[in-house]
């Protein structure tokens, strides 16, 4: 549907990641876990991506690894970094959200506010000049007042 692919790092090895595959696929009922998990035990990817969390570490004393999100764009730039640590969960509703916004904004001239769902109203970009709006934004632009009489917070229907 996102036209993306996933990719998982691990510190743990091939087999503890083939265990909780089985474990997840049995809770989640599918029957095919849906991306590759790359077993990277001595940590040197993990080093490389900044993604130790010194703060939490496993039996032997070894740092876990932080719970990370990347997001690199078609171009092979990476376009977002988050950072959880070990001890927190991350939020996948968010990171679809935030995916939808890259792909959105990639492509069209807004900026997504916060708390932005797919289908909410965008901001038109400010580089964007008043005399290409209605070719651009055909449903319209709602400009919101501010005290400093400024024009730069256009919002307009997703495109």
């Amino acid at each position: 549907k996102r036209n993306c692919k996933l990719i998982a790092l691990s510190c743990d090895s091939v087999d503890s990641h083939l265990g909780w595959i089985t474990d997840i696929k049995a809770t989640a009922s599918v029957d095919k876990f849906p991306y590759p998990i790359i077993a990277d035990e001595k940590r040197e990817l993990a080093v490389k991506f900044g993604m130790l969390d010194p703060d939490e570490v496993d039996k032997a004393g070894l740092p876990l690894t932080a719970r990370c999100v990347f997001i690199v764009g078609p171009d092979k730039k990476l376009k977002l970094s988050i950072l959880y640590p070990a001890t927190t969960g991350r939020n996948f509703d968010e990171i679809i959200r935030v995916l939808d916004s890259l792909q959105l904004t990639a492509t069209k001239k807004v900026a997504t506010p916060a708390d932005w769902k797919a289908g909410g109203d965008c901001m038109v970009l400010p580089s964007v000049k008043a005399e290409d709006i209605p070719a651009l934004f055909p449903k319209g632009v709602t400009i919101k007042e501010v005290p400093s009489g400024k024009q730069y917070l256009r919002y307009t229907p997703q495109p």
